[in-house]
C-alpha cells in the first residue's frame, strides 16, 4: 500500500524568551528516507525560534527537492475557540486567516527569542473584555490591568469558550485534558506557543507555496491524492500526550516525544490508517465541522 507521505517532521515548540536547549525547549524530529529509502530519524534542538524556522526551511527544501510529500506536525493549537476573531473585531471571511494575519502583524519575535507575547495577550484581552480575560498567566513584572498572574474568572455562557471542540473531545475520549490556549505561562501552557508558533508557520509558508494547513485549507475528510492535489507539505496540530514516548538510552523526554510521534504517524501511514485520521474519529455536527474548519482547527489523530 502506497504511503500518503514520504517524510514525517514533528516539532516540539517553545515560547521561551531567551535562547534555550535541552528540556522544555524546541525540538525538531525528522523521520525521512535515507539513501536506501529507509526511514531514518534525526533530531535537532535549535536554541531559538528564528534558528528553528531556518532549520525547518532547510529541511523542508531538501525534502521537496527529493520529491517528498511531508507531514509537518506542531504541538500547539493552530486555531482559537469559535468567536475569538469576531471578539477581536478582525475582518475577513475566514476567521482562522484573520487571526493569522493579526498575529503575523502584532507578534514581535526577535532573533534572540525576546518577544512581546505577554503584552500582546494583554492587548487582545483589552479588545475582547476590557479586562484580564480570557488570556491569563505571566510573571509579576509582566502583570497588567488586562493580564493577570492567575485565571481571573471562569468562562460564562456568553463568553468565548475556554476550550475548543477538539480539546473537549480529547478530554471525553482519551481521559486527558489539553491546556487551554488562553493560558500563556506556567506548567503545560500552550498559549505562548500559539502566539509565537502561528506567525512562524506563516513565515515558512511564504517560502513554500505548496504548504497547506489542515483542516483550514484541506478537507476535514479522508485524504487521498486527489484531495491533496499539488500540496507537498501538510501542516497539522499534534498532541504528544496521546502517544507514550519510549526513551532511548541517550534521549531526553522532549526528543523522545518528537521521535515517537513521527514513528506513530509513519506506522499508520504504512498500514493505510493515516488518511482516515484526517476525517477525525469524532462525530461532529455540521455546525461543529464549520467551527473546526473556519476557526478552531483539530488535533490530528483524535
Amino acid at each position: 500500500m502506497a504511503r500518503l507521505f514520504d517524510s514525517y517532521v514533528m516539532v516540539d515548540w517553545s515560547a521561551a524568551s531567551k535562547p534555550a536547549t535541552g528540556a522544555d525547549s524546541i525540538w525538531i524530529g525528522a523521520l525521512t528516507p535515507d539513501s536506501r529509502l529507509k526511514l531514518a530519524f534525526k533530531a535537532s534542538n535549535p536554541p531559538t525560534r528564528a534558528k528553528a524556522v531556518e532549520e525547518l526551511s532547510d529541511l523542508l527544501a531538501r525534502c521537496l527537492k527529493r520529491g517528498d510529500r511531508v507531514l509537518l506536525g506542531g504541538d500547539f493549537p493552530m486555531g482559537f475557540p469559535s468567536g475569538t476573531s469576531s471578539a477581536l473585531k478582525l475582518k475577513g471571511d475566514a476567521p482562522w486567516r484573520a487571526m493569522r494575519d493579526f498575529l503575523l502583524k502584532e507578534m514581535k519575535d526577535k532573533p534572540d527569542n525576546a518577544n512581546n507575547r505577554f503584552s500582546l495577550a494583554a492587548q487582545m484581552n483589552r479588545r475582547i473584555s476590557d479586562g484580564p480575560f480570557p488570556f491569563w498567566g505571566c510573571s509579576k513584572k509582566d502583570e497588567l490591568t488586562t493580564l493577570s498572574l492567575k485565571k481571573s474568572r471562569e468562562h460564562g455562557p456568553k463568553d468565548i469558550g475556554e476550550f475548543r471542540i477538539t480539546e473537549n473531545n480529547v478530554a471525553d475520549t482519551r481521559k486527558v485534558r489539553p491546556q487551554p490556549v488562553w493560558k500563556i505561562a506556567y506548567a503545560g501552557a500552550v498559549g505562548g506557543q500559539t502566539l509565537t508558533g502561528v506567525p512562524a508557520l506563516e513565515r515558512l509558508r511564504e517560502k513554500f507555496p505548496a504548504m497547506k494547513i489542515w483542516p483550514f485549507e484541506l478537507p476535514l475528510a479522508k485524504l487521498d491524492e486527489e484531495a491533496l492535489g499539488d500540496t507537498r507539505i501538510v501542516v497539522a496540530e499534534v498532541y504528544p500526550a496521546l502517544v507514550t514516548p519510549q526513551l532511548g538510552a541517550t534521549e531526553i523526554r522532549d526528543e523522545a516525544q518528537v521521535r515517537t510521534m513521527a514513528e506513530w504517524f509513519a506506522e499508520r501511514d504504512a498500514n493505510g490508517k493515516l488518511p482516515a485520521l484526517f476525517a477525525t474519529e469524532a462525530k461532529l455536527t455540521d455546525a461543529q465541522k464549520a467551527a473546526v474548519t473556519l476557526e478552531e482547527g483539530w488535533i490530528l489523530g483524535t
